[in-house]
């Protein structure tokens, strides 16, 4: 009698085990311990792809009926927006596996095949209505295309569904589904969140300006809503799922204070009401792929963890002075990243010119730093748009900047008192940490970049370090003398307990900075992942907190991806297989090792005159950290316009899949 039932284990085990591996899906360590509450589905078209506008997200009566009575046939209890808000605001309990049902657009789909459904069993849901789509008389505008009225809601049908007691109508915006320009460049995007690009005046619209705009367009479809459908609206749904702070605080004051997201994650007791999560239900999307995901979120995973295939890309390779000429230069890199199948891009936000380290320049507009080229914006947007990449982080110092001589803080910089010749001393120009000039400095040049781009991550760049015998500056002497130290790092070093207390105190505290500017870009950019550069010797050495005040268990506690620069020709290891062995071992010994450790590979020998390393080597080693069980592989610098390395050949390397286990992203039997 136990056959049925072990075949049964079997058989789903070989479904997530390929639906893992098809995904690049490791095992995941959430950071956020708490249990999901609840569930949001998010639907647009219920019509078959012959009747379709957009055929990606429209899901066919038939696999819509079939998805909700496995809902209710697996536990799953449909709940509404009262329901939400009475256990946010009273504590009034939700049922067990509760799922509110959405959808998006206003298609008159929604209507014919989804609402009788609904209606059927009494389910709850959320329709997001477009003010502007809705008052249309002939045709809509929908994202560049004129499609009929008559494919939307009309007013008739809303009010039915809403006097059934069971639909509550949501706002969309007003005009705000639709892209405008980001960039001088032309790039449309979402018009909820990008400072728009002014053609006529050559300048981006301002805050003030930003915000009135998004504040009128709110309110005004808040006003149609209620006079078309009877109801005001108290629901946000997020254009695109794109949000930022500025918005969701007018959405809360004019009355709305739920926003649905499209962001990936549970919905946890800590998950905002203006940031609920949404699962988007896709056309394509299996009943097996909706239950893995359902599962997922249930076990308070997320569903985009993938693997880390990272180009670690400098954008002063795709800088040019000719416009034109940098326009190609952009297309070659979106075909080379198509070629080498990467999923994520480490790109370069700073510019130095120098190469000392430090950013002299920066490619976004910003109120403190010399903008050398507003390019980011446009570098990234393309390769978002263009390729096969799902996650692109902006590659930033933290404190190597260094300001015009002007700035009040340009002199406020890091003190080194010597170097140690006896451990890798970078030796970047700083600015100190400790200095309330420069961080201030350092947060409005993050402030200014978060609402210049987007971006999934951070990468800090490996300036985020201090020495040995850093930083002696009269700013970090007050700093000491507020944690009980002696003020000066001579006289700390003198004393070997405080000198101890004193590395510990240093990480700490440059952890904490890089978590205050990560909160300044999130603010912008919610869903934004952190990662670091971290030097490899952190890895390899027990002593190495002391030298660069970084550590490997601190790292993977306070960032989500941390970057080893497993470089062995840089620190002239003698046997490169070994000392990533060793840098891996040390990895797997802290919890959450691999899932949040990237290996990151070097492309060039710079002690030999930036000699390239072979694409041959490279490709062992990637194979051989997947045999090692490393989940997370970039490499550094990507030549552009060399084949270094070669694309076919990285392509195939990232291919291999990393040697892992799935148990602990199985269901319970």
């Amino acid at each position: 009698m136990f056959k049925p039932i072990l075949k049964f284990i079997l058989v789903l085990i070989g479904f997530l085990s390929s639906y893992a591996m098809a995904n690049d899906l490791p095992n995941m360590c959430s950071r956020d311990q708490n249990v999901n509450e609840f569930t949001i589905l998010s639907y647009h078209e219920i019509a078959d792809k012959s009747e379709t506008l957009d055929s990606t997200y429209a899901v066919t009566p038939s696999n819509f009926d079939r998805q909700i009575h496995w809902l209710m046939d697996n536990g799953y209890h449909f709940v509404g927006i009262d329901d939400i808000l009475a256990y946010r605001n009273a504590g009034k309990p939700l049922p067990g596996n509760a799922v509110l049902i959405t959808f998006d657009d206003g298609y008159e789909s929604v209507y014919t095949n989804a609402y009788p459904i609904l209606k059927k069993y009494k389910i709850p849901s959320v329709i997001a209505l477009v003010g502007n789509w809705m008052r249309a008389t002939d045709k809509v505008d929908f994202d560049g295309h004129m499609i009929a009225r008559s494919k939307f809601l009309s007013q008739t049908q809303i009010k039915e569904m809403v006097g059934s007691g069971l639909v509550e109508v949501a706002s969309h915006s007003c005009c705000m589904h639709k892209g405008i320009a980001g960039n001088p460049q032309g790039n449309m995007e979402p018009a909820l969140t990008t400072r728009q690009w002014l053609v006529e005046k050559q300048r981006y619209e301002d805050e003030k300006s930003y915000q009135q705009r998004i504040y009128n367009d709110l309110l005004e479809n808040n006003v149609f809503l209620e006079r078309y459908t009877g109801q005001k609206p108290r629901v946000m749904v997020w254009p695109y799922g794109r949000y930022n702070i500025e918005v969701r605080r007018i959405a809360e004051r004019l009355g709305m204070p739920i926003g649905l997201t499209l962001d990936d994650g549970s919905n946890t007791r800590i998950t905002p009401l203006w940031g609920l999560r949404r699962i988007l239900v896709e056309g394509k999307m299996t009943l097996q792929e909706l239950e893995f995901l359902m599962w997922m979120r249930n076990g308070n995973f997320t569903d985009d963890a993938r693997t880390t295939k990272a180009a670690h890309v400098d954008m002063d390779y795709l800088y040019d002075a000719d416009p034109i000429q940098q326009e190609k230069n952009i297309a070659l890199l979106l075909e080379r990243i198509k070629k080498l199948g990467v999923n994520t891009v480490y790109l370069q936000a700073f510019a130095d010119p120098d190469a000392n380290g430090a950013a002299d320049y920066v490619y976004f507009p910003n109120r403190h730093i010399p903008m050398r080229a507003n390019l980011f914006n446009r570098v990234s947007w393309q390769i978002a748009k263009c390729t096969q990449v799902k996650r692109i982080y902006a590659w930033m110092p933290m404190i190597a900047w260094q300001l015009p001589k002007n700035n009040p803080a340009a002199k406020d910089t890091v003190v080194t008192l010597q170097v140690d010749p006896t451990h890798l001393n970078m030796g970047y120009p700083r600015l100190s940490p400790f200095s309330p000039k420069a961080r201030k400095v350092i947060k409005e040049i993050y402030e200014d970049f978060a609402k210049s781009a987007y971006i999934d991550g951070i990468l800090f760049h490996d300036d985020v370090t201090l020495s040995d015998f850093e930083d002696d500056s009269v700013f970090a002497h007050k700093q000491y003398k507020k944690w009980g130290l002696a003020p000066s790092v001579t006289q700390i070093r003198t004393d070997r307990q405080q000198f101890q207390q004193w590395t510990k105190l240093k990480t700490h505290y440059l952890d904490a900075f890089a978590m205050q500017l990560a909160q300044i870009l999130r603010d912008e950019q919610p869903g934004l992942k952190t990662a670091r550069n971290l030097y490899a010797q952190v890895a390899l050495n027990n002593n190495s907190e002391e030298w660069y005040a970084q550590s490997l268990h601190e790292s993977i506690k306070n960032y989500d991806y941390t970057a080893i620069m497993a470089m062995p020709y840089m620190e002239e290891a003698p046997d490169a297989q070994k000392f990533y062995d060793e840098i891996v071992k040390h990895v797997k010994e802290e919890q959450c090792g691999l899932e949040r450790t990237v290996i990151e590979l070097q492309t060039v020998n710079w002690r030999k005159a930036n000699e390239p390393i072979s694409s041959q080597e490279l490709d062992q080693t990637i194979r051989h950290l997947y045999t090692l069980g490393v989940h997370h592989i970039a490499y550094y610098p990507e030549s552009v316009y060399t084949n270094n390395p070669d694309a076919d050949m990285m392509n195939q390397a990232f291919s291999q899949k990393p040697v892992r286990m799935y148990a602990n992203t199985m269901p319970n039997q």
